[in-house]
């Protein structure tokens, strides 16, 4: 597994780019690992660090050289994106990470892909998508808070592929994860970029991620409170 810091420039074929272990993203780990966190507050910090890892995501994707005009009459060679994006979120939880993206990039177009777990197989089976037509000329950003095994990534990887999107125009962003899940995409997909906050430990027997955060859609929508 090859990590490469998110503020490192690093070789062409670095997959993994983990945000640096600052100790402000260890204290925002800190609130939204909280079993007892505020839903509301939870929802906020979980957004702090989305930001981040749509920025650095961003900075993956190509760009070319683009002159301006400054208000002194000087040039500056700056550069714009060379490629249309495009997100896709996996539902339900990939959901929490579009506004990030949206305030960032306005007007970009949102894909969606549900996959569940089939009870009888046990397997991932895709229940719905909605792309857009043109996606397999745009770079896409994949989002999903968690990487667990890394069955749901893969099959809604196999649907952007199944539409035209090169791998290498794919970058996967996650909040959380697993050293399993890394190594199974990894396996199928060895230059697919992946971009997260956070390498976990390990998957327990139950394929719970540790130290870990519980189900992030249901805390992060509310559906796990009862009171």
């Amino acid at each position: 597994m090859t990590i490469t810091t998110a503020t490192t420039t690093g070789p062409a074929l670095d997959t993994v780019h983990l945000l640096p272990q600052t100790r402000q993203l260890r204290a925002l780990h800190t609130i939204i690992r909280d079993r007892h966190a505020d839903p509301e507050r939870f929802v906020t910090t979980s957004g702090r660090i989305i930001r981040q890892l749509v920025e650095t995501a961003l900075d993956l994707l190509p760009y070319e050289p683009f002159d301006v005009q400054t208000p002194v009459g000087r040039t500056y060679h700056g550069l714009r994106p060379a490629t249309r994006i495009c997100g896709v979120s996996v539902l339900r939880a990939g959901e929490s990470m579009e506004h990030e993206l949206r305030a960032m990039s306005p007007g970009v177009r949102i894909g969606k892909i549900l996959i569940q777990r089939d009870k009888v197989t046990k397997l991932p089976r895709l229940y719905y998508s909605a792309l857009p037509a043109d996606i397999d000329r745009r770079s896409v950003l994949l989002l999903d808070p968690m990487l667990a095994t890394g069955g749901t990534a893969l099959a809604a990887i196999e649907v952007l592929l199944g539409h035209g999107v090169a791998v290498d125009d794919i970058v996967f962003v996650t909040l959380l994860a697993a050293p399993e899940g890394i190594d199974a995409v990894h396996a199928r997909h060895p230059n697919l970029r992946i971009v997260t906050s956070a390498i976990e430990e390990r998957l327990n027997e139950n394929a719970y991620m540790i130290p870990g955060i519980g189900d992030f859609g249901d805390r992060y929508f509310g559906t796990d409170i009862t009171r």
